[in-house]
């Protein structure tokens, strides 16, 4: 009975204990989720992006802090009026000073220096959160081009076996004497153009999977899961200019490393004004005669700001600095605006295609084809007829493919200027 419970609880513990595989479970490349997270751990890009975030973080103590002190030694009479040779030992020559001495930079240069080294951080962590948005919007475009790739491979391979129904229709028909025997040909020719198009898609799927892989930090030729959801489009109310103006002026990572650098430019033209007044440099100095210390003395040195046109100059500079980044600024708000408004019109676009696709030209296309199938049966329809209405159909498929992966594509670019998912 002991081995039987001691097996049990083995068992148990083996249950509870073995790790399990994610990708066992949640295949990798079926769900946007996985792939977002596994590019957040693994891609090389956004792995550089923060450790410089990390680096421009460590500058910023330094920045602030002061100089490293100086230590000064001089020997004096280090013969003793020739009465020995040389030496260095401060007991043996006449005297010897010993100097230390500290720059001190005028008040306030070191909080500017400080503030200017915190904005240059923050622009830096606000480029990782840049990269990191154009990297999601890449994975997403990608996805959607892979699932909705899926989609187009399961609709020609649904032609396909239409046009093999099509063929036994137009053999039967052939054999009774009710058509010609080019119908036959014609759906064979019509199967291996089809065939062809299957071969394509594989190879751009193949393609876009090896995007993927380098996308998420993973080797060109693993596999990836086909894709099984695709994200639900949001509605006219989500996705309205008005709505995403201001969130994408708050969001935007350019805007917000542009105005980390404005912020930056600031204190480097403030430092700049600064500089008109002098640095100090303080030090104390013990003198010793033989064994002992008999003298203290005290240094102050200041450097004397002479080179007015140099600094003028170097204040202009700053100025236009300055300048130039609100100009910069203002160009990044324009042309985000600008592309928000396009991307806003053209996700309607392919929204109202779509609806209109599916909703009306897909069931005429197939209430046409259903019309000439039958035509063709009763000999009232001949096979060309009916080879256009099957293409209608196919058309009108390809159509709504195509609407629902620009709709999507046109998504992600919308949540890449706003900075953030609808």
């Amino acid at each position: 009975m002991i081995s039987i419970k001691s097996s049990i609880a083995a068992a148990c513990l083996i249950l509870v204990f073995t790790p399990t595989s994610y990708g066992q479970e949640h295949p990798i490349g079926t769900n946007i989720e996985a792939l977002l997270k596994l590019a957040r751990e693994r891609n090389p890009e956004l792995a550089s992006m923060k450790y410089e975030a990390d680096a421009a973080s460590e500058r910023v103590v330094p920045a602030g802090s002061l100089p490293d002190p100086k230590f000064r030694t001089e020997w004096r009479d280090i013969t003793r009026m020739g009465e020995q040779s040389p030496t260095l030992a401060p007991n043996r020559v006449g005297s010897t000073r010993y100097l230390l001495m500290q720059d001190v930079p005028w008040f306030g240069k070191r909080e500017l220096k400080r503030e200017a080294a915190e904005a240059a951080s923050d622009a830096a962590k606000v480029r990782t959160a840049s990269t990191w948005v154009d990297l999601a919007s890449k994975i997403k475009i990608v996805y959607a081009q892979l699932y909705y790739l899926d989609q187009s491979e399961r609709l020609t391979q649904e032609i396909l076996d239409l046009m093999v129904r099509l063929e036994k229709v137009a053999q039967v028909r052939y054999a009774s004497g009710l058509a010609a025997q080019q119908d036959v040909i014609r759906s064979q020719v019509e199967q291996t153009s089809i065939r062809s198009e299957l071969i394509g898609i594989e190879a751009e799927r193949r393609q876009l999977q090896a995007r993927m892989n380098a996308l998420t930090g993973r080797q060109a030729d693993e596999p990836l899961a086909k894709p099984t959801q695709i994200r639900v489009l949001p509605t006219q109310a989500v996705v309205n200019f008005s709505a995403l103006e201001q969130r994408a002026k708050l969001n935007n990572p350019l805007l917000r490393v542009e105005e980390a650098q404005i912020k930056a430019a600031e204190k480097s033209r403030d430092l700049a004004y600064r500089n008109r007044y002098p640095d100090f440099t303080l030090g104390a100095s013990p003198i010793q005669y033989g064994n002992t210390v008999r003298e203290w003395e005290l240094m102050v040195e200041i450097n004397i700001p002479l080179q007015q046109s140099a600094r003028r100059s170097q204040e202009r500079e700053s100025e236009a600095m300055l300048s130039a980044s609100r100009s910069r600024r203002e160009l990044v708000s324009n042309q985000i605006l600008a592309d928000l408004y396009e991307s806003i019109a053209g996700f309607d676009s392919e929204r109202q295609s779509l609806t209109l696709t599916t909703e009306n030209l897909l069931p005429q296309s197939e209430l046409t084809f259903r019309s000439a199938l039958a035509g063709y049966e009763s000999g009232k329809v001949d096979f060309a007829t009916l080879l256009d209405a099957q293409r209608q159909i196919r058309q009108a498929k390809l159509n709504q493919v195509k609407a629902g992966i620009n709709a999507q594509m046109r998504l992600a670019e919308i949540e890449r200027i706003v900075g953030e998912e609808l």
